[in-house]
């Protein structure tokens, strides 16, 4: 069963980035696209490269849907679900996330 777990206050997270954050064994992307509370959260792992690096990813826009491209070899993953645009075979975990009295809180 999952639990939700605070993370840090939504204004630390700059509008268009993403942070990394460890949550039990899991590090885990939260992104935060627009200048509102709507926050992401999806594995850190690049399972192409098996890198830590998808916090570090670029944000886009596709078809009306955001998507985070890995900084290494550019894959996309859907923020909504973790599905790779590329190779659905290496979709990542998706987490729920939640903004709770301006503090953003990841389920794991």
């Amino acid at each position: 069963m999952s639990q939700w777990h605070q993370i840090c206050a939504v204004n630390a997270i700059i509008p268009g980035t993403g942070v990394c954050a460890k949550v039990g064994q899991h590090q885990i992307a939260i992104f935060r696209p627009r200048e509102d509370d709507d926050v992401f959260a999806i594995s850190n792992i690049d399972p192409f490269a098996q890198a830590s690096v998808l916090s570090r990813g670029i944000i886009a826009e596709h078809q009306q849907t955001l998507w985070v491209a890995s900084p290494l070899k550019k894959q996309r993953f859907r923020l909504s679900d973790g599905l790779c645009m590329e190779d659905e075979r290496r979709s990542v975990a998706a987490f729920p996330t939640r903004v709770k009295d301006g503090m953003v809180e990841v389920a794991a």
